[in-house]
This record gives structure tokens, sequence and C-alpha cells, in this order.
């Protein structure tokens, strides 16, 4: 009796999903090119995971190639260098993610203060331009405005009689590629903050005013909580990618007076990879890298929703 009455069921509830994807055919229409895509180059790739587990040769192929298991994970994990790139890559992420992280919200919060909209305009034009400036440009202009007889290095000069050769000494690295970064990126990531308190109910403010509440209250009591669950989103996805750092721009600024910070995950497995021709080491180690941030992402998640009373990425 048990069986007979889940069929039925199930059947009801098949045939309810299906007239909802019937009435609602278009948006899956829709959203077809965007799946088909992500299936073509996010999961079908994930094929190649498998050289990380197997001695890869071009001549018997992924499947021919012997299996040796985790062989390539632990001679990364025994090297020599595993400990300075490991904490290298990590340094560089969590700086960045601790000092880049509020800059977007301030500019945002400062953006929504502004009442002229010429003026307003002006200004946003002025902090999204750096996003469209080329990688490979930025660093140019870090090598020219950071060089030993740059602008910069002269207003140093000028006041302590020296210069400093911040390319080539490694403790300028992080604070050089973190700084920059954050200038590049900040303005155009305060793009959805900036969304986000349009929404903003003006009598709220109004009231508040009205009630006494100086500039830093209404701040603090309407606009931050408007935007706390777009915060709390934002801040899971980038410590779920905390050991995904952008390869061009850190390989770029390398010189080989600066590798003792510079070197990170991913230009070491470009090294490994592609210069040395060790695919299967190389793939071990971008998957040793993927499954760090696949644990932040989850174990940030978790905090995140314990803290923000069940609101999280999932």
């Amino acid at each position: 009796m048990e069986q007979s009455y889940a069929m039925p069921k199930r059947q009801t509830r098949m045939r309810r999903n299906l007239d909802y994807i019937r009435k609602n055919q278009f948006l899956y229409w829709l959203i077809a090119p965007a799946f088909i895509l992500t299936v073509i180059f996010k999961y079908v790739p994930m094929y190649g995971v498998i050289i990380a587990f197997k001695d890869f040769s071009y001549n018997k192929g992924i499947m021919g190639s012997e299996w040796v298991g985790f062989k390539y994970f632990e001679k990364f994990l025994t090297a020599p260098n595993f400990e300075l790139i490991f904490m290298n890559t990590l340094k560089l992420s969590l700086y960045g993610l601790i000092l880049g992280f509020p800059v977007p919200i301030i500019l945002a919060l400062m953006l929504n203060q502004l009442r002229r909209a010429g003026a307003k305009k002006n200004i946003q034009l002025a902090l999204y331009a750096p996003n469209f400036i080329s990688v490979v440009v930025v660093v140019g202009m870090i090598f020219i405005f950071l060089s030993p007889v740059g602008p910069i290095n002269k207003l140093i000069e000028y006041f302590t009689g020296h210069p400093i050769n911040f390319m080539s000494d490694p403790a300028y690295f992080r604070s050089v590629y973190i700084l920059s970064g954050i200038w590049q990126a900040a303005g155009w990531s305060s793009i959805i903050y900036v969304a986000a308190l349009a929404g903003v109910d003006p009598e709220l403010h109004n009231a508040a005013t009205i009630d006494g509440a100086n500039l830093l209250q209404r701040i603090r009591h309407i606009d931050l909580p408007t935007i706390k669950p777009v915060m709390a989103i934002v801040f899971i996805l980038a410590a779920g990618g905390i050991m995904s750092i952008g390869f061009e721009k850190a390989f770029l600024m390398q010189t080989a007076l600066n590798l003792p910070t510079s070197e990170i995950l991913p230009t070491y497995v470009y090294k490994v990879g592609l210069k040395s021709g060790d695919y299967s080491y190389s793939a071990a180690i971008g998957l040793f890298n993927s499954v760090i941030n696949v644990i932040m992402l989850v174990v940030v998640n978790f905090v995140v929703k314990k803290l923000n009373e069940g609101e999280g990425l999932y």
C-alpha cells in the first residue's frame, strides 16, 4: 500500500515539474547557452584532473599513462620550497583580502552621500577607469613609477637622500602588489554596493535626521544593514578564492631578486608545467590549490551563516 501511494505522489510531483518547465520554457531557453558553456568549459575539462594521479606521457595519453596515486602530491608537500611558496600565496591573498575588502564599501558609502549628479558621475568615472587598464600596462606603470629614477623615488631621494629599489627588494613586493591591486579594482568592486544602497528609502534618512541622527549614525543603522547581505556573499566568494591569485600580475612583477616573496603557486605551476614539461606534477599542485579553495569556501560560509543569522552563500 505504501509503495502504491508513493508512486502516484512521485508521478504527481514530476507532472507538476514538467508543467512548470513547459510554462516557463522561454526562461529555460534563455539560460541554456550559459548552462551549455559552463558545462563545456568548466566541467568537461575536469576530466584532465586525472593527470595529477598519473605519470602522464604524450605517447600513452591520459588513460594509457601509468597510475601513480598520490605520488606527485607527496612530492610537492615534501619539497624544500613548499612552505615558502604556500606561505607566499597565503599571505598575499590574506593581506589583499583584509586590506582590499573594506575599500569598495567605504567608496560606495562616500559616493552615496554625494547629491550633485554631475560630480558623482565624474568621480565614478575616475574610480572605475583603472579596472579597464590591462594588467601588462599596470605592471609597466609600476616599474616606471617605482624605478630608481622614477618620480616616486625622486621624491624619496629628495627627503632621505637615497632611492629605494622597490622592485628588487623582496620586502616591498607584497605592499606594491596589494596596493596597486586595490587601486585598480576597488572602484569597480564598489558598483555592487552602490547598487544596493540605491534601494534605500530616502525617507529613512529624513526620519533619522529629524530624530537627531548624525551622518555616521545614519550610515551605521541604515546603510550598513542594507548592504550587509551583499557584504556577506562577496566576502564568502573572496575567501573561497583566497588561494586563486592572478598569475599574470605576479609573474610580470617577478624579478630575480624578489623571488623569495613573489614566487607563488600559480607562477610555480607555470614554471613546472609549461617550462619544465612536468604536467602531472603541475596538475597535482593546481588540484591541491583548488581543494584548499573549496575547503575555505565551505568553512567561511559556515562561519558567516552562524554569525549572520543563517544568511550565507548557500
